[in-house]
């Protein structure tokens, strides 16, 4: 009869020793593990999402710069309009051309650079002699004359200016369209103004001082005006004058820039800008095969891990490598320049450009004609619009393949974000109704040798009975 007994020590051995009973922490963090497959799974479709917008985001980029450099190239102010000027001597003049300038030569000859006017004081001391109160009047050119005051609180607001490196201070605080300092030489400290502009016309005057006598002297200071002048120079032989050693407008579009006078005749040259082309035409097969490279790198076989790129399943991505793959098919129909081979440009097997420099400078500075009408076409309508139009229909912040596919995503990742919170919500549910589920077991398994004891002893089967009764 005694092996009828419950054995309560194999009870407890399975769900804990009888000294410490149910691990409940570990119970319940093993129930809701079990439970937590789906939140896993929403885990990982956020991270292949978070990878899909990356990606996204560097195509974008990139096809942002790709599209910036066609528009320069389909600019009809722009790169393939820029006119370079060169000098035959730029140490007398050096000058820039603006797009769509005319070719030619000009000659040039500096007979003087303009110069600035400036007036200076008599010494003092120093630069913080005290000047007796006094003023002055200011002039610039055929400007209204300026009363400077020699004095304390000059302003009503504590501004003094007694002494000249108060004055000069105080001078360019006023924009009067001259730049005050004080200068030392060996006689002491003079207060310098000078025109923020050359020429004749902006000759800095000073006149009616009254006070303005530094102490320990017994004369007031004075000033001496130094005249500005204008440039002269000849351009093909006409006279030009300007107040700017900067000289504009004497041909159109065409800036000189006075370096030094010389009775030398200077040779300015201006022509198309072939460097600048060439360098706009390398700039998009840069851009080009960035794209490019991105989209292989989509289709790469991940050795470690052996999956393809976020996009490779992504349809809008095989579009786009459609697109640019058949750029290079592109023609303008008649002409000697109507693809882009005719440029030097061919495609690798891997779907990137290479330029051939040799070729493409020969057409630019041969044909250039011919290099505009295939990039920009009659009305902006040639091979730089035609491809920037087929890569919009990918970026356009409104109706783009990519724009569309990253609100889709966020609208997908906003799903999967409420149901994790959802989810999460739950566990927790769960969570604290398992801890209160086991925390009641474990109590009950803790009372059960007590209690089987009791239902033994009152069945008389208790172990010291079993044990005579077996004997």
């Amino acid at each position: 009869m005694g092996t009828s007994g419950i054995n309560v020590s194999s009870l407890l051995s399975a769900l804990g020793s009888s000294s410490s009973g149910i691990d409940i922490s570990s119970a319940v963090s093993a129930a809701i593990s079990a439970m937590s497959g789906p939140e896993q799974q929403w885990q990982t479709q956020e991270q292949a999402l978070l990878s899909q917008t990356t990606a996204i985001n560097s195509f974008e980029n990139d096809l942002s710069t790709l599209q910036t450099s066609l528009g320069a190239l389909n600019d009809p102010t722009g790169t393939l309009l820029s006119m370079a000027a060169t000098s035959s001597n730029s140490s007398i003049v050096t000058a820039s051309a603006a797009a769509g300038s005319v070719a030619g030569n000009h000659v040039v000859v500096v007979n003087n650079l303009a110069t600035t006017s400036s007036s200076y004081s008599s010494p003092a001391a120093s630069g913080s002699t005290a000047l007796s109160s006094g003023s002055f009047q200011l002039q610039v050119g055929s400007g209204t004359p300026v009363t400077i005051p020699i004095g304390a609180n000059v302003d009503g607001n504590g501004t003094n200016t007694n002494t000249m490196d108060q004055l000069a201070s105080y001078i360019n605080t006023q924009n009067l369209g001259v730049t005050a300092s004080v200068v030392n030489d060996a006689s002491g400290s003079r207060l310098a103004l000078v025109s923020n502009s050359s020429g004749s016309a902006n000759n800095v005057t000073v006149s009616n001082l009254t006070g303005g006598i530094p102490a320990g002297s017994s004369s007031a200071i004075s000033f001496t005006q130094i005249t500005g002048e204008d440039a002269s120079l000849t351009v093909d032989g006409i006279p030009i004058d300007s107040a700017s050693n900067t000289v504009t407008g004497a041909v159109d579009g065409l800036t000189l820039n006075l370096q030094s006078q010389s009775p030398t005749q200077v040779n300015i040259s201006v022509a198309q800008a072939t460097s600048a082309v060439s360098t706009a035409v390398n700039s998009f097969v840069s851009a080009y095969n960035t794209v490019v490279g991105d989209i292989n790198a989509q289709y790469t076989v991940n050795p470690s891990s052996h999956d393809e790129g976020p996009l490779a399943t992504d349809s809008n991505l095989s579009m786009l490598q459609t697109d640019l793959l058949g750029s290079p098919s592109y023609s303008a129909g008649s002409g000697s320049i109507s693809t882009l081979a005719d440029l030097g440009i061919t495609m690798n097997n891997d779907g990137t450009l290479t330029v051939d420099s040799t070729t493409l400078n020969n057409a630019i500075q041969n044909n250039f004609s011919g290099v505009q009408n295939f990039l920009q076409g009659s009305s902006l309508n040639g091979f730089a619009a035609t491809l920037n139009n087929q890569l919009d229909s990918f970026t356009n912040s409104t109706s783009g393949a990519f724009t569309l596919d990253l609100q889709s995503i966020s609208t997908e990742n906003t799903y999967l974000g409420t149901q994790i919170t959802n989810f999460q919500t739950y566990l927790q549910t769960q969570q604290t109704l398992l801890t209160t589920e086991y925390t009641q077991a474990d109590i009950n398994m803790q009372e059960l040798p007590e209690q089987m004891q009791e239902i033994d002893t009152e069945l008389g089967l208790n172990n010291t009975n079993s044990s005579t009764t077996g004997a």
